[in-house]
Parts: structure tokens; sequence; C-alpha cells
């Protein structure tokens, strides 16, 4: 737990700036706290339907990192240490992210096993890099590494 206010007045501060801009953007949904772990909250925000939600995600969910980003300064700002973590996800929309790379990544390794020829992936953020790292852990016929530097970090592939 970070020093200053707990991991639950945390989320209470987010859930209130998250709920206002909701509501200054005229978005109709649901805002709820999860405590993942003792120094981990999720904001998760769903609407029905959750089409109307897109706007907050944006494109490869770089608008959804911008708010993750402006919900953890409002909640640092009113905090006198340091914060915890801070999670924001909108429609479920890193969840089916994660599983869209697991399902893409375990294409590309039997390409790569396939072809005997390591590939190299486009640029990813670093939590998209992870969700391939993750997906390929298991698969024993080939290994990964990241390469290049920010923003334009990728992930290759390469047989075993």
């Amino acid at each position: 737990m970070a020093e200053g206010i707990s991991l639950s007045e945390q989320g209470a501060i987010a859930k209130e700036f998250l709920s206002g801009l909701l509501a200054s953007m005229e978005l109709v949904a649901e805002v709820e706290v999860r405590e993942l772990d003792q120094e981990t909250v999720e904001l998760s925000v769903n609407a029905n339907p959750p089409t109307e939600l897109g706007i907050l995600v944006g494109p490869r969910g770089t608008t959804l990192h911008a708010l993750q980003e402006v919900t953890r300064t409002v909640v640092q700002s009113k905090s006198p240490g340091r914060t915890d973590r801070i999670l924001v996800d909108v429609a479920q929309y890193r969840e089916r992210r994660v599983a869209a790379l697991g399902r893409f990544a375990r294409q590309v390794a039997e390409d790569v096993v396939a072809s005997g020829e390591e590939r190299a992936l486009e640029p990813m953020s670093a939590a998209d890099r992870k969700a391939v790292h993750d997906a390929l852990t298991d698969v024993a016929t080939v290994v990964t590494r990241s390469e290049g530097e920010e923003p334009r970090r990728f992930v290759v592939v390469a047989p075993a």
C-alpha cells in the first residue's frame, strides 16, 4: 500500500473522476472498482450497449491508455504520498485485446516453426508486448525477445 491514502481511497478518487468525466461527455456508464492485489486497483467502465464507449478506447487503445494516465495523475494530485498501481479498463477492452494478441502470437509461432525463420512483429506498447511474451511462454518450439527503443519497441518470435 502506498504511503498516505489507502488503496480503497485511491479507487474512490479515481471512480469519482471517471464518473464526472462520463457525465460531462454525456455517456451513461457504470464505474466499478476492484482491488486486484495489495498494490493494484482496477476501474472498469461498462455500459449497455458498450458501443458508445469506443470513444474512450480509441485506436488500439491509445485513448484508453491516456485516460488511465490522466486518472492516475488525478489520484496522485490528491495523495500526499506515492500512489499504487491504477488500471482503467473500458468495456473489457484489455481482456479482449490480450485474448486477440494471444491468438495472433500462437499463429505467428506456428508460422515461425514451419518456416524456421524468426519474425519481427510491429511496434507495440509494453502491455501488448507482455501479452505476446506471456502467450508464448509455454510454447517450447519458439522463444521471444523485445528489441528496439520506445516507442518503436517490438517483439521478435524465433525458433527455439
